[in-house]
């Protein structure tokens, strides 16, 4: 990959997940008020930011004589949803499934559905995915170093966590030199 395009991947997925981690933080009590509007905005701008370093390579594939068959085999043009066209039947599936609803109609047995029911089930158990609550701590104690507000963990985040995160944003403080 030519150093311009890899610096061009590697700011564009920092600023995708610098989106997702504010999803993350807006879906804290704290944020009751405003949780809908800004998670849908930062949701929306990540997955925006995702296709602008898909479509960077892609152009960068094409233009190095790529054909247009593997190219869109490799973009996975099949699984590409339109946020136009807004929620999908499968993602209303979903939903009834995760809060305990009955499936529309036709969605009873759907993959979709299930899957709801599974992930609502497991959110009757204390979060305790390791590498998941790691992941969270790091997105947060980065996000809480870049901004020099590290004390703010502890006003949005549950214990546990703020730990984690203040444990990994202390781990990214620059070392000051000692005096000679």
């Amino acid at each position: 990959m030519p150093e311009p395009l890899r610096r061009a991947v590697h700011r564009l997925v920092s600023e995708a997940v610098a989106n997702l981690q504010e999803v993350l933080r807006y879906t804290e009590p704290d944020q009751a008020h405003t949780w809908k509007r800004m998670t849908l905005y930062r949701a929306t701008e990540a997955s925006d930011t995702r296709n602008r370093v898909a479509m960077l390579i892609a152009a960068y594939c094409q233009r190095t004589g790529m054909s247009q068959d593997r190219l869109t085999s490799y973009l996975q043009t099949t699984l590409q949803h339109s946020r136009g066209a807004g929620p999908t039947k499968e993602d209303r599936a979903h939903l009834a499934g995760l809060l305990g609803e009955p499936a529309p109609e036709g969605t009873a047995r759907s993959v979709d559905f299930l899957q709801g029911q599974l992930e609502a089930k497991a959110a009757q158990h204390p979060e305790d995915a390791a590498e998941r609550l790691f992941t969270e701590a790091c997105l947060h104690g980065l996000k809480a170093r870049l901004c020099d507000d590290v004390d703010s963990l502890d006003s949005y985040l549950p214990p546990q966590m703020a730990a984690m995160a203040r444990k990994v944003a202390d781990g990214l403080e620059v070392p000051q030199p000692t005096p000679a």
